[in-house]
């Protein structure tokens, strides 16, 4: 099955053709943020100590050693940037944020910039600097569109993670994310979602009689089960929300004969810790690999969540033995092999609406999972559309760097953050967007609410459990 032809020129007068505001009038986020129990005129200090902690048992330092030594001013980076194409606020622009922080490191952390700072008696670190880099990195969504278009490399999002690393030592940070990671590292169900054991199983069994009632055929959810060759762990909302994607990947490993497992001790692969705490995504990266090593299985399977998957692909080998460490591997490199070596068999026009694609910006923008989903798509989907531009320089969802678990700033996330990427979905016309990421089908769904855009928000393997082909009798005709 091959691609619709949609031309760039075409895409482009579709998107002309949206009427929108030249420019958003962007208000205060006002997140909640968890602020610990100290005397808050205290916080240039703690900050400015935090900072030093940071540098010293991290290797932060040698990159913004090189930063502050290049241009970071030039703001070629707005070009790239959804949010301040949205709002054209200068307090957006990649390289003044980064700028903010840039400008602490150079004037407490050089000699050059102390010995300037105490003749001319200037520069001091203030609470209201604090506030605004408080406001400012949560503005971003972390997509890292900027790296493409800075001439001399600088990484803004590098930076605006180090910011809220460092503000999360002092008590700032949203009060989503650390209840949540607070649940998943010490409380009782030890997951994000706050899922107790026998609700997880209660779901896997009723979805299983559910798939014997729509396909006929016997699929289970295997549980427990040690020496399998992936331990599979997925968004822990997928076991609240996303009941078809979870069917679709249980189908495709019953079609092929896969070796996997859930574990009922730790089945949540969300790391919030890659948003705002270097700490806190280490804890948890720690307590997933000793799960995989309990389970003695041979590899480590996330679901559909592209920054559930980043985080265990690249920092399991940084915290967990290097290359000696279990591979990590995404829920759609296993579908692609099986397809590729012929054991997963799709109906070619299972889907003959008009289908198209969002990248997550985690597992598309290094150029990590591409071309993969692609073919899948296009083995079941006669009318597939690309969005313009797409692979590694796609347009983030909007919801990107944990912002979307921050429910009170919804309306910022559909009318800022996203406003670029509704108007690339509107330009498709596509009846099913494909998201393989439970945050970006949360911000995605939300956003096609607000935007009034007529199109339903799906997995690649909700789809998949659509089209697939048992070699067996016992599905139903």
């Amino acid at each position: 099955m091959g691609t619709t032809r949609i031309t760039a020129a075409e895409q482009e007068k579709a998107l002309a053709s949206i009427k929108k505001p030249d420019i958003i009038k962007k208000q205060k986020l006002n997140v909640r943020y968890h602020v610990e129990d100290y005397d808050i005129s205290d916080r240039p200090r703690r900050f400015l100590e935090a900072f030093a902690a940071i540098l010293k048992h991290t290797n932060y330092r040698f990159a913004l050693e090189h930063f502050i030594r290049v241009s970071a001013k030039c703001s070629r980076c707005t070009v790239q940037c959804p949010v301040y194409l949205a709002t054209h606020d200068k307090h957006d622009i990649p390289c003044y944020r980064s700028e903010l922080l840039l400008s602490v490191y150079r004037r407490h952390f050089t000699v050059g910039g102390a010995l300037r700072g105490r003749l001319l008696d200037n520069g001091e670190l203030t609470d209201e600097k604090i506030e605004e880099m408080a406001e400012s990195f949560w503005n971003c969504t972390a997509c890292r569109r900027c790296t493409l278009e800075c001439p001399v490399g600088i990484d803004h999002a590098l930076i605006t993670h180090l910011g809220r690393f460092i503000l999360s030592e002092i008590g700032i940070a949203p009060r989503a994310l650390v209840v949540s990671t607070r649940e998943q590292l010490e409380g009782k169900t030890g997951n994000t979602s706050a899922i107790p054991v026998p609700a997880l199983i209660d779901t896997l069994d009723f979805l299983e009689e559910d798939m014997k009632a729509e396909l006929g055929v016997d699929i289970t959810f295997p549980k427990d089960v040690a020496g399998s060759e992936f331990l599979f762990v997925p968004a822990v909302s997928d076991f609240l929300m996303e009941a078809e994607t979870l069917m679709g990947i249980a189908a495709v490993f019953k079609a092929t004969g896969g070796s996997w497992t859930i574990s009922t001790d730790y089945f949540d692969a969300i790391n919030y810790g890659l948003f705002y705490s270097d700490r806190m995504l280490e804890r948890i990266i720690r307590k997933l690999y000793a799960e995989s090593e309990r389970m003695k299985t041979k590899a480590i399977l996330i679901g559909e969540c592209g920054h559930a998957s980043r985080s265990a692909k690249y920092y399991v080998p940084v915290h967990c033995g290097g290359t000696k460490a279990r591979p990590v591997y995404n829920i759609m490199e296993y579908t692609h092999r099986m397809l590729e070596e012929g054991k997963l068999k799709l109906k070619p026009d299972a889907i003959t609406d008009t289908v198209t694609y969002h990248d997550p910006c985690n597992i598309a923008r290094q150029g990590w999972i591409i071309d993969q989903p692609r073919e899948l798509i296009r083995a079941f989907c006669p009318n597939f559309v690309e969005m313009t531009p797409n692979k590694k320089e796609n347009i983030c969802c909007g919801g990107g760097g944990g912002t979307v678990s921050i429910d009170e700033i919804r309306p910022y996330r559909t009318t800022i953050g996203g406003r670029a990427k509704a108007d690339q979905i509107r330009a498709t016309g596509a009846k099913y967007l494909i998201a393989p990421c439970a945050n970006c089908k949360k911000q995605l769904r939300e956003l096609v609410e607000d935007q009034e855009i007529d199109c339903e928000v799906v997995g690649l393997h909700d789809l998949i459990y659509k089209a697939i082909i048992f070699d067996t009798k016992e599905q139903k005709s």
